[in-house]
């Protein structure tokens, strides 16, 4: 009963009042407010930043099945016979339960573009002009993903490790003995047995990721020019910036129906590859 409260009262009560304001002209402290129909909806799509924003959003999708791939590539190391294998997961998962303000405020003194670590390197490596990252609107967002593959690569490659101990050592000592190679075992075995694992992660990655908050407005805050504004961060912008409420709702209700899409064609989809 209080989870069921909790849920009632934080979750379904405002998920429904934000659906009610999605057809209204409600504004920030402004009780005068008065039903639009579907005027929300129209701007909606005639708003270039919100296409901007699907646009930045689909970008840093990119960095979810990046992130899968490199975990699972480190799990597969660290499972076996590793020198301070205990060490090395500890390391690589300590990013992810650290604050995520903090990280940001690491990697923008790592990519600072005048006197950063990166492109000190770079410069020392004869790349005369380095890419300004964070500062710069056509790298920005790629320097973005490249924060989440590694905030989110200890979470990723903990999940997979799990899973790969589970595998049965029978199935593959039986494929070495048929002669199959590392390469094989690992792609026509090892990965089709965690696909339930890889699935799992897949889902909850894109769900997680599109509903990113933090890092962005800890980072950039949606600049520069605006480059990495997602979804999420739009909302936000649009609700207790321009403090256009109704407006606000109709962008999440949007944001709520594209992450609906992504889950239901994932789960369809997910009878041709995952293999229980």
């Amino acid at each position: 009963m209080p989870n069921m409260l909790g849920i009632l009262l934080f979750f379904i009560v405002p998920a429904l009042y934000s659906f009610g304001l999605m057809f209204t002209d409600y504004q920030f402290a402004n009780p005068n407010y008065s039903f639009t129909g579907m005027d929300n909806l129209k701007r909606l799509f005639q708003d270039e930043q919100f296409y901007g924003a699907i646009k930045h959003t689909g970008i840093f999708l990119l960095s979810v099945p990046v992130s899968l791939v490199l975990a699972f590539i480190v799990a597969l190391v660290l499972n076996r016979s590793v020198y301070l294998k205990g060490l090395l997961r500890g390391m690589f998962f300590l990013p992810y339960i650290s604050s995520g303000v903090a990280v940001a405020f690491v990697w923008m003194l790592l990519f600072q573009p005048s006197h950063g670590p990166i492109n000190e390197v770079l410069r020392w490596i004869g790349i005369a002009s380095p890419p300004g990252w964070f500062a710069d609107p056509d790298t920005a967002m790629y320097a973005i993903d490249v924060v989440q593959i590694w905030f989110m690569l200890g979470y990723n490659m903990i999940i997979y490790l799990a899973a790969l101990q589970e595998i049965s050592t029978e199935q593959l000592e039986a494929a070495r003995i048929d002669g199959a190679s590392t390469r094989t075992i690992t792609w026509k075995i090892v990965w089709p047995l965690v696909s339930p694992t890889t699935f799992l992660l897949l889902i909850t990655g894109l769900i997680m990721t599109m509903k990113s908050f933090s890092l962005i407005q800890a980072i950039t805050g949606g600049g520069p020019s605006g480059s990495t504004t997602i979804l999420s961060l739009y909302v936000y912008k649009t609700a207790f910036s321009y403090y256009e409420m109704g407006y606000a709702s109709a962008i999440s209700w949007f944001l709520f129906a594209v992450i609906l899409l992504i889950t239901v064609i994932q789960w369809i989809g997910q009878k041709r590859w995952v293999h229980y």
